[in-house]
């Protein structure tokens, strides 16, 4: 009998052989420099399309069995020992991928992981969902913000994340597979679940806390801290209960203002940080193939091609201009989290099969550029200027979340639009001045920025796409500061910032990371 010998290769071919294994083998041998008959078995590693010339190219990373069949892989699957009632109680507020993550590893270091959630279970939520889209009235507690899994569960599921450093990304994806995930996205070079599949996943992670003994509260909003003498003891929520622990991880999300402004009359330490606002802009998707995947007019994308991604980013007068969170066959969604305003934001389904797609287009705000909201607001002016466009779009939309638009080419020539194309938005669209409502340094960046992305990119400057007011929930303006080496807030001891919403993170992978490095943290306080 051959004994197996296991190899790691990287080849390329041509897209229309990319998926027939009898290429992938002659490739293998080729570049093995072995007879192709040696190679008994292939297991894909890793997949990603190179498009930067029209003879699109597909990079594989293919695991090889010679002269004997790989070993089957086990399956992915969550196994959480329970944790003994008396272990310490650790509390995570947020049940978005910070928190959870944080109470999967609280598990994991025999911490009884304790979440408080403001909003409803994923389905649930997604129930209230419906009256934003058909009614233009947001639950407040209860939207595409706030409840189970975060803003991620019902905003497209995009892995990607550049956070290499930060830990160890695949344990991040494998747990995931674990709760449900496709396995795809332990191949993909940008791995996406989709906003139909991520409800299914989070309500599994949760099912796992249950299970070893976590415990995950919803409509439990957290309306105060337990701090005395400079340590936090604890949290009560809005029906007045208690929750106490060896640690509080906050873990709330970018949008949770009330939060902030809590912690800002509890005189907690924040900082105010950079940021970004703008506008999603929506191009029909063909066209987006077109440009991308170098088609002729006309000329549909291949099957074997998913609907094409871009990423756009310049420096304009010492401020970014850049695409954000772009959503291939995507839809734009009403994404306030208060009824005085209108916020959009981008999803797209596992399949990204929508004919449109979208990406935010936004300019760098600096602290400085709050100042006139400073006096007033201190280090909250962020959230002040974040809050005026949102009520400005609000006022602009015409009522309910009908959302102010205007085309593209229009927008740079400061024109009202007569009529709008198309668009993926629900609610509706009415024609408005953006390029007045936005402050006239952020409309001159946007204008520069885009005759520069329509000289990158052929046809993307069009009078058919629409730019949807506006896109303010990026990150957080605010930072809540901790400690580089313990993440305990510098000045209220048991206090540990988590996530977006803190300010250190940006995006699910990148917030999953953070909570676990939280959990691990605030387990060591309880080591002797």
């Amino acid at each position: 009998m051959s004994e197996l010998r296991v190899e790691t290769i990287d080849i390329i071919l041509p897209l229309h052989t990319s998926e027939d294994k009898k290429a992938w083998s002659y490739a293998a041998a080729r570049k093995l420099k072995i007879q192709r008959e040696r190679i008994r078995s292939l297991r894909l590693r890793k997949h990603s399309i190179d498009a930067r010339k029209r003879a699109i190219k597909v990079q594989l990373r293919l695991e090889v069995g010679i002269d004997d069949i790989l070993p089957p892989e086990e399956p992915l699957v969550a196994n959480y020992r329970p944790v003994k009632s008396s272990a310490p109680r650790i509390i995570i507020v947020g049940s978005g991928p910070a928190g959870l993550f944080a109470a999967l590893r609280c598990l994991e270091l025999r911490r009884i992981p304790i979440i408080l959630e403001r909003g409803k279970d994923a389905s649930a939520r997604r129930f209230d969902l419906a009256p934003i889209l058909r009614e233009g009235r947001i639950v407040e507690d209860s939207n595409y913000c706030f409840g189970e899994g975060g803003a991620g569960t019902f905003s497209d599921g995009k892995l990607y994340t550049r956070a290499k450093k930060r830990g160890t990304i695949s344990d991040i994806y494998q747990t995931l597979v674990a709760h449900g995930a496709p396995e795809r996205i332990l191949i993909d070079s940008h791995p996406h679940i989709g906003s139909n599949l991520l409800p299914k996943v989070v309500m599994a992670m949760r099912q796992s806390i249950i299970d070893a003994g976590g415990e995950v509260h919803f409509q439990s909003k957290v309306t105060d801290f337990l701090i005395e003498n400079n340590k936090i003891n604890g949290v009560i929520t809005a029906d007045g209960k208690e929750y106490t622990g060896l640690g509080v991880i906050l873990a709330t999300g970018h949008s949770a203002r009330d939060i902030y402004t809590l912690l800002d009359q509890k005189k907690v330490l924040m900082e105010a940080k950079p940021f970004a606002m703008g506008m999603r802009i929506e191009h029909q998707q063909s066209l987006i193939d077109q440009i991308q995947y170098h088609l002729d007019d006309d000329t549909p994308r291949s099957e074997m091609l998913p609907a094409a991604a871009y990423s756009l980013a310049t420096k304009i007068n010492n401020r970014g201009v850049h695409s954000f969170c772009m959503c291939p066959g995507g839809f734009i969604v009403p994404c306030a989290t208060e009824n005085d305003e209108v916020v959009v934001n981008g999803m797209s389904l596992s399949k990204r099969d929508s004919p449109f797609a979208n990406s935010g287009m936004v300019v760098t705000v600096e602290p400085e550029d709050c100042a006139a909201y400073q006096k007033e607001h201190g280090v909250l002016a962020g959230i002040a200027f974040q809050k005026s466009l949102e009520v400005a779009a609000k006022e602009a939309g015409g009522g309910g979340q009908t959302a102010p638009a205007q085309r593209m080419t229009d927008f740079m020539k400061g024109k009202l639009s007569n009529d709008l194309p198309d668009s993926s938005y629900h609610p509706g669209l009415n024609p408005a001045r953006l390029d007045e409502l936005l402050p006239k340094w952020m409309t001159t960046r946007m204008n520069i920025g885009l005759k520069l992305f329509g000289k990158k990119m052929h046809g993307y400057l069009t009078s058919d796409a629409n730019l949807i007011g506006f896109e303010t929930r990026t990150s957080s303006p605010v930072r809540i500061p901790r400690d580089p080496t313990t993440l305990q807030h510098p000045e209220i001891a048991g206090l540990f910032p988590c996530g977006e919403g803190a300010g250190f993170a940006g995006g699910i992978v990148s917030a999953a990371l953070d909570g676990v490095r939280c959990a691990e943290a605030v387990s060591a306080v309880g080591v002797k």
